[in-house]
């Protein structure tokens, strides 16, 4: 059953919790590959590092999924979004991270469409294929799915921009108050 990212926030704090009251300050190996996993599926790649550089050597070399896992977090650091996919894909990831990884394959392609549509106003479908590390006809079929146009003649896909979220802005007298408000409440308290 795959968990909605909500719930795998949850499950961090639950796991980096589970990580600081460890007996003996080392948790079981597999908290350590879940919670790298999910940093890597919440895009927090410092995290991931950070968690990568405190884990034991011993247990590094015990676990060698999470070699593999921290394999996909060096080239999501280097942001080569074709490469991402080629590291993911060819991997065989074992059954307490599986779950999580496939999350983070459609989590990173729908990221990779929605820079497409706002980077591009044509793109090769083969440059498409790539950049979502799928077949061409699957990447044809994601495409056309999101209403983008293919240009059969050039083998161009035009993107449509993603609908943007409206964001309420709060005018500037009422920012204040609620910042002065804040000051006053935080001033207060001393």
């Amino acid at each position: 059953m795959a968990l909605s990212l909500a719930e795998y926030n949850e499950l961090a704090a639950t796991l980096e919790s589970q990580e600081l009251d460890a007996p003996n300050g080392v948790p079981p190996d597999a908290v350590y590959e879940k919670l790298l996993a999910i940093y890597l599926l919440q895009n927090d790649v410092m995290s991931a590092k950070f968690l990568w550089k405190r884990i034991p050597a011993s247990v590094k070399q015990r676990c060698p999924e999470l070699e593999r896992l921290w394999g996909v977090g060096r080239v999501l650091f280097t942001r080569d979004r074709a490469a991402v996919f080629v590291v993911l894909n060819s991997t065989q990831w074992g059954p307490n991270v599986a779950p999580i990884m496939a999350a983070l394959i459609e989590s990173y392609r729908e990221r990779t469409l929605e820079l497409i549509a706002s980077a591009y106003t044509s793109i090769g479908l083969d440059d498409v294929s790539k950049l979502l590390g799928q077949e061409r006809e699957a990447a044809l079929q994601k495409t056309q799915a999101l209403g983008w146009d293919l240009d059969a003649a050039t083998q161009m896909v035009m993107p449509k921009a993603f609908p943007k979220e409206k964001v309420h802005h709060m005018p500037s007298e009422k920012q204040l108050e609620r910042l002065t408000e804040y000051i006053s409440f935080l001033e207060k308290g001393l």
